[in-house]
This record gives structure tokens, C-alpha cells and sequence, in this order.
């Protein structure tokens, strides 16, 4: 059965956040404000938070340098994931993947049909892992952001998730470097 075993440890992650936005600042930045107050109540550490434009390049040399960055576990961005011309950061990502998450996507839009029907084909939301790191984008509205995370990422970041969670697999996502 699928739960919280309170009888496992629960390992904190280090989770950096990138608004993706050709407006938002700090100031009204509340996609970014919702997940970083999800973060620390689940128990994990912000270990970086930025926001870029929208703008390819800049997108992949923000996540190259978390990536590369030993203190950061999982890099989520919220913005760009739409169909627009700007609507850049799967492509980003995609300068960047080792693997893709493919159940993340398909998840995040079947349970976002739930609340916005049909309209969830428009979301390019993907998850993947590059150089050890965990990567998802999610769209930049507040309310996917808060679906993506309460009701996928809240459990999958969870140590103690059962039958299974992305965690427990972190010590063996860098296995294909060190051959």
C-alpha cells in the first residue's frame, strides 16, 4: 500500500527553485513563494533560488551550474513549460537530460485534468535526472505548482514514501559516471 512509513527515516533534500518569467520579480514571484514555503515544510533545505528570463540559453546555464553543484539534490522550475513562442524551458532541459522522467508529465497532466480538463494538454511538464540531479518543470501558475508538489512531489522527495521513492535511489543516479 502507498503511504508514509513513519517507521523509516526521513532524509532532508536540497531543492533549488527557478522561476522561469519574462516579468515576475521577488516581489510577486508566487509560484516561487509557494514552493519554497512546500520545501521547508516538508523538512528539506532552499538551497538556491533565481529566476531567469525566458531565454534558452540562460535557462541551461542556471541548471548546468545547479547540476553541477554538489550541494543541490533536485532543481525545480515553474514557468516556459506552455506552447507559446517563449515557451522554452523543456527545451532547455532537453540541452541538459541524461534520462527523462516520463511518468512525471503524464502524471502531473492527469491529475491536472482533474481540475482543468482539457486545458492540461498544453502543459509541457517534465522531470528528468542529469549528472546526479533530480530536475522537474512545472508551469508557472501557482495553482500547478502546488498540484505538482502536494500531490507528486511532496511524496517522491519523501524518504519515507512507500512501496518506493526518488530518494532512495539518489547514492545510484551517478552509476553510468563513475564507468
Amino acid at each position: 500500500m502507498a503511504g508514509i512509513d513513519e517507521t523509516r527515516r526521513f532524509i532532508a533534500c536540497n531543492i533549488a527553485v527557478l522561476t522561469i518569467s519574462d516579468t515576475r520579480t521577488a516581489a510577486d514571484d508566487t509560484s516561487g513563494d509557494a514552493l519554497a514555503e512546500r520545501i521547508a515544510r516538508a523538512g528539506h533545505r532552499l538551497a538556491a533560488r533565481a529566476i531567469e528570463r525566458d531565454e534558452a540559453t540562460l535557462i541551461e546555464r542556471r541548471l548546468r551550474g545547479w547540476i553541477a553543484d554538489p550541494e543541490i539534490d533536485v532543481v525545480i522550475t515553474s514557468g516556459g513549460t506552455g506552447v507559446t513562442g517563449r515557451d522554452v524551458t523543456p527545451e532547455a532541459f532537453a540541452r541538459v537530460l541524461d534520462k527523462t522522467i516520463e511518468g512525471f508529465g503524464e502524471l502531473f497532466r492527469m491529475l491536472s485534468y482533474q481540475k482543468i480538463g482539457t486545458s492540461t494538454m498544453q502543459s509541457r511538464a517534465i522531470g528528468g535526472v542529469a549528472g546526479g540531479t533530480y530536475l522537474f518543470a512545472l508551469p508557472g501558475s501557482t495553482g500547478a505548482v502546488k498540484d505538482a508538489w502536494d500531490d507528486i512531489l511532496c511524496f517522491q522527495l519523501d524518504s519515507r514514501h512507500r512501496p518506493c521513492n526518488l530518494v532512495e535511489l539518489m547514492p545510484r543516479l551517478r552509476e553510468h559516471l563513475a564507468a
